[in-house]
């Protein structure tokens, strides 16, 4: 029942899910040959829409506050990558949804609003233990587009937690890539098609997931 109500969740992300839109702060695509030059920060872009809990479960809040706290307590943290445009990384960044299927699956309560989600995460694992989750969703020195990740099935991304992630491009035509994390016990995410290249253009991309990535066996 655990492993269905899950997978149950995951697809009504996926159907519901509403791509975060930015437009590309450079002229230059990650398409062909072209590496992508804009060096607007995924941070800038996570914080853009006033940096504050709502009621709308397919955007991307929760992870924003969860990178803001980690900064707070630790401003040395690695996390603090996501505010330097200038470096090239690929994150996977979970909606809020996500988060909410991982806080009623470690604390065994479904949540009711985006704030009490995130508190009941940082009241279950406390704050270090969020910015190691963060950091394995984040795939350093590389920008990975759209295009890369439909032709990367059987690839091992290297996250900047040490863990790795494998890539199983399930279709090319939808597209339909799955990520493989370190928790066997639990339902992979997939990249919400409707989310793919978040920040487009610059050096640092996003995709957005419909669950979060286990860097361990939760």
């Amino acid at each position: 029942m655990r492993t269905r109500r899950l997978v149950t969740a995951a697809v009504a992300v996926t159907l519901g899910a509403t791509a975060l839109t930015a437009a590309p702060a450079s002229a230059h695509g990650s398409h062909g040959t072209t590496a992508p030059t804009g060096t607007r920060s995924l941070a800038a872009v996570l914080t853009a829409d006033g940096n504050r809990f709502d009621r709308n479960w397919y955007d991307y809040d929760i992870v924003t506050e969860a990178v803001l706290a980690v900064l707070a307590a630790k401003p040395d943290s690695p996390v603090k990558v996501l505010t330097d445009g200038s470096v090239p990384l690929t994150a996977f960044i979970p909606n809020d949804r996500a988060f909410q299927v991982l806080a009623a699956d470690l604390t065994k309560r479904w949540p009711r609003t985006e704030e009490q989600t995130f508190s009941a995460l940082v009241d279950a694992v406390g704050v270090d233990a969020i910015e190691q989750v963060l950091l394995y969703h984040v795939v350093p020195g590389a920008t990975i587009t759209k295009r890369d990740a439909v032709r990367a099935n059987g690839a091992v991304l290297t996250t900047a937690q040490g863990g790795t992630v494998t890539v199983a491009v399930r279709s090319r035509w939808i597209p339909l890539v799955q990520l493989k994390d370190a928790d066997r016990n639990d339902v992979d995410p997939f990249v919400n098609p409707r989310a793919f290249d978040i920040n487009k253009g610059n050096k640092q991309v996003a995709h957005g997931i419909v669950l979060v990535l286990r860097p361990l066996d939760l």
